[in-house]
């Protein structure tokens, strides 16, 4: 089954060009579009990540949990230690050393972890780390969506997608707080925009599998939460 695919990453910030600026020098992404409150950037290896503006953003601060983190990227790099380096020359804040990866913060506060890969020279996305209330129920549900298989599971953690095929990971968190979009105050941070067919199919379809309807939307898009109350968009061209 696949509902849709996914068409964008799309993390908010205060400054939409800057936190864009930061991403493209640190991965070596190219940008795709721009507008004020809209950057879109592209990896080499397929990932479409973008950054819109958020005038209310209110950037976590891992790992407090009252200002809990959503989500988080995960870059492979060949050395952590010059990884780190360059990210904080860019505007990253170390945030913790581990034997075989760091986290930082990036210029909008989202944290991300830089792991340790020598068998590359380049820093690559290895994949997005959803937070989650149960690891099992909603790499369920994105494996409906995105008709990718579950490639791992084990207690509070899985991921849907092939290594290098744009996977998305999940850890289940016992304190999970779930943003609850559009309120500032539990803000969402970051969105999945899934790409479909026909818009009415796919509603019928996450609603089903338990999403919830938030938002009419507007003339390609419409707003969703998934079981773990993260908003997501069904896009349409």
């Amino acid at each position: 089954m696949m509902i849709g695919t996914l068409r964008a990453v799309v993390l908010d910030a205060p400054d939409a060009r800057r936190l864009a600026a930061f991403y493209r020098a640190l991965g070596g992404w190219t940008e795709r579009y721009a507008e004020d409150d809209w950057v879109a950037l592209g990896t080499p290896d397929g990932w479409r990540v973008a950054v819109q503006l958020s005038p209310d953003h209110v950037a976590p601060r891992w790992p407090d949990p009252a200002f809990p983190q959503q989500a988080h990227l995960d870059l492979r790099v060949p050395d952590l230690d010059a990884g780190a380096a360059r990210a904080a020359e860019l505007g990253a804040t170390l945030l913790q050393k581990n034997e075989r990866w760091y986290t930082l913060a990036d210029p909008a506060g989202h944290p991300f972890d830089l792991c340790l890969d020598t068998t590359r020279q380049e820093t690559t996305l290895m994949g997005v780390m959803l937070d989650c209330p149960d690891a099992e129920r909603l790499s369920t549900f994105w494996s409906e969506v995105l008709g990718k298989p579950i490639t791992y599971a084990a207690e509070g953690m899985a991921m849907i997608g092939e290594d290098g095929a744009q996977p998305l990971l999940f850890q289940q968190i016992g304190d999970y707080r779930a943003p609850q979009w559009p309120d500032p105050a539990h803000p969402q941070q970051f969105h999945l925009d899934v790409t479909v067919d026909d818009v009415d199919a796919a509603e019928t379809a996450v609603l089903k599998l338990g999403a919830t309807a938030l938002h009419p939307g507007g003339e390609n898009w419409r707003v969703y939460a998934d079981p773990a109350g993260k908003p997501f968009c069904l896009c349409w061209d």
